[in-house]
């Protein structure tokens, strides 16, 4: 998929203009057959592990340089009680205890996304960190809404395998965004961060085309209720 930046109005701020300009993405990756099959209930269990394995590798890095980040912007934006890795880890030792084990369709581009982080990271690039961090925390936003259809596919209690599609936090993502906003107050920061926002896209698109991989288009179903 090639995304053209969408027009933004001069007085967007920093995350307005990482919304629009990728906003093509977003409605790209809602259309793939992973996510089709998850609404629909007929996403295999392991390619649903396998996300989670692959974010794994790519919130280890990304979360590993921002917390490594030795410019004073950095810690204007993140803090140690943002991390998501935890999450991940605990869903996948619950699938691990019932003997499900992770396709590995995407762990391919899993590990080439998080050297590109690393790579920016050692260029000391903030703002492309940023931009990765939009990507990958504003993915858990729509989680919320995909969270019930898991549940209800693999019959999990509560929020036993779902700790990360259920940590979306509007508020929280209010709080992030505010910081991201003062961390890219300069057109150049803000350039590097949309730049990165857009090759973390292209990384999550390949990674779901991965894990889209020979998925039978699936038959409707109707919405389950949300858990109470």
């Amino acid at each position: 998929m090639t995304a053209a930046p969408a027009p933004v109005p001069a007085s967007a701020t920093p995350v307005e203009r990482l919304r629009a300009s990728t906003r093509d993405w977003h409605d790209a990756l809602e259309a793939t057959p992973f996510a089709s099959a998850m609404i629909a209930g007929t996403l295999p269990v392991e390619r649903y592990v396998g996300q989670l394995a692959a974010y794994r590798v790519v919130l280890s890095a990304l979360e590993g340089e921002l917390a490594r980040a030795v410019e004073p912007s950095a810690d204007s934006v993140w803090s140690a009680d943002l991390g998501k890795l935890p999450l991940i880890e605990r869903d996948l030792a619950y699938f691990a205890d019932l003997g499900t084990a992770p396709g590995s369709q995407a762990a391919e581009e899993a590990e080439a996304f998080a050297a590109e982080i690393r790579e920016r990271a050692q260029e000391s690039d903030l703002p492309a960190l940023v931009g990765s961090l939009y990507v990958m925390e504003g993915s858990t936003l729509g989680a919320l809404f995909l969270h019930p259809y898991v549940t209800a596919a693999y019959r999990l209690p509560g929020t036993d395998g779902v700790d990360y599609y259920t940590s979306g936090d509007r508020e929280r993502w209010a709080r992030l965004t505010a910081r991201m906003n003062q961390a890219l107050s300069g057109p150049e920061a803000q350039d590097r961060a949309v730049a990165a926002a857009h090759s973390a896209y292209r990384h999550i698109a390949a990674i779901t085309g991965a894990l889209s991989v020979d998925l039978s288009p699936p038959s409707p179903s109707p919405a389950p209720t949300p858990a109470r």
